[in-house]
């Protein structure tokens, strides 16, 4: 890219913005022969790669070996974990990003007609970007930008050392306690991991109870559960923090009473959502429109308020999974490619928290589908099957939530052991508009663990 002066614009084909969903459709732009500029002032790989799925999930496999051996107690087996090794735990999460990033930066500078900007970007224009002292202007824009840690303004706050999901990935050594702020998804998965290596662990939550969008008896389960092992404060806020002498004290009120308590702990991890990036790229100078939250608005296929743009994963916030961003990333460049346009269909997107128990959800809540239909609904618990039983697994289910009429399949959640890999089944069936058939008249291997989910829809009432 050297030898073009400040203010020569470069034109493009497609101008790719955000190196994690938005890296396939420069491949596939750049396949076509087609002249591209991809964007991304981080790392390659976006969230998922860098700061999300990937190290998270990582970390969290070592910490449901440990819960398996914590609770071989309950079959009977007498076991104890003697030493674990932080530091090696943490090298190895490192080193799988590292190659994943190598790979990925190699694929980028051996594609011919694709230019990497490893660069801060801003709309200057219709269809024309800033790219450091750069300008690139493209026919076709795909907006990949992600979402960053929200940080509430709480006091103090601003003072003080907190991780995110971001630098926790630093830590070299385990911390002796820790305070979460924020019950979402981030916060119950980190809060199990570090509880799981021995750490002291507290996760505030304003809202009334944990991961506030699931079902909510599976939301109480999985506080019941989670509070075996750790401190859980549902509808408190946290005011202010400061530290003295190597502690962070928490002030705390509570929402219902109003009364305030303090709290401290070696460190805070402030896990309360996710904001969007569209501000950073000044959007609306190329006429893109954005909601409230400032996420990038956009139609069923994906197009934002501007013919040419489109926008997917992260930075339209809506279902902010991986495997979504990556379905979308697919619709999305069908939709610039091809005349017949497609739909995302944003009801069948599934996801899953990796917390102990795990959690996997579909499509709508009991509450939210009682709404506008006529519902049915089933409940099994694991213990109903066979395999549920040998595992002693009594408080773990599933639940299913029907249209009355049809039969179709609105919502299905579930919180036990693989409850992301049970799921499946119902994912595809949702996916081809399956009714209760459709997973009923189907054999399950019996007395695997994937009879729960037949037996949840014959308990339909």
């Amino acid at each position: 890219m050297s030898g073009h002066g400040g203010n020569i614009m470069k034109e493009y084909d497609v101008i790719v913005i955000g190196a994690g969903s938005g890296l396939s459709i420069a491949f596939k732009a750049q396949a076509s022969k087609l002249k591209v500029a991809l964007i991304d002032k981080g790392n390659v790989g976006g969230t998922c790669v860098n700061v999300g799925c990937v190290p998270s999930k990582i970390l969290i496999y070592h910490a449901d070996r440990i819960a398996d051996i914590e609770e071989a107690r309950k079959l009977g087996i007498e076991a104890r974990v003697k030493r674990i090794d932080f530091p090696a735990i943490m090298d190895r999460m490192k080193a799988t990003i590292n190659e994943s990033r190598t790979w990925m930066k190699n694929e980028i500078a051996s594609s011919e007609g694709l230019d990497f900007y490893n660069d801060e970007a801003r709309f200057v224009d219709d269809y024309t970007l800033k790219v450091g002292k750069k300008t690139v202007k493209g026919r076709k824009i795909f907006i990949a930008s992600g979402a960053r840690p929200l940080i509430p303004s709480i006091k103090g706050l601003n003072k003080i050392n907190y991780l995110t999901n971001e630098n926790l990935l630093d830590l070299r050594e385990k911390p002796e306690s820790i305070i979460v702020i924020g019950g979402g998804y981030i916060g119950v998965e980190y809060a199990h991991f570090f509880a799981a290596l021995g750490t002291r662990v507290t996760v505030v939550q304003r809202q009334s109870r944990l991961l506030a969008n699931e079902e909510p008896e599976i939301a109480d389960r999985l506080k019941e559960e989670l509070s075996k092992r750790m401190d859980i404060l549902t509808n408190w806020e946290t005011v202010e923090v400061w530290k003295k002498k190597g502690v962070y004290t928490v002030i705390l009120k509570n929402l219902a009473t109003g009364y305030e308590k303090a709290i401290s702990g070696a460190k805070v991890l402030v896990a309360a959502g996710r904001v969007s990036n569209a501000d950073l790229l000044d959007v609306h100078k190329t006429g893109v429109e954005t909601n409230e939250a400032n996420y990038i608005k956009v139609d069923d296929t994906l197009q934002t308020s501007r013919v040419n743009i489109w926008a997917l994963g992260d930075a339209i916030g809506r279902q902010m999974f991986t495997h979504a961003g990556d379905m979308m990333q697919r619709v999305a460049w069908r939709n610039a490619t091809a005349r017949k346009k497609i739909s995302f269909d944003f009801s069948i997107v599934p996801h899953a928290v990796f917390t102990r128990p795990q959690i996997a959800s579909l499509g709508l809540t009991q509450e939210q589908a009682a709404k506008s239909h006529e519902i049915l609904v089933g409940r099994a618990n694991y213990s109903d099957v066979v395999m549920g039983d040998a595992m002693m697994e009594s408080e773990s289910f599933a639940k299913v939530i029907v249209e009355k009429k049809t039969e179709k399949i609105l919502g299905f959640h579930i919180i036990g052991p693989e409850a992301a890999i049970l799921i499946q089944e119902v994912v595809n069936a949702m996916a081809r508009g399956g009714d209760v058939k459709s997973i009923t008249d189907n054999m399950h291997i019996f007395p695997a663990l994937s009879e729960i989910v037949p037996e949840t829809f014959n308990n339909l009432e």
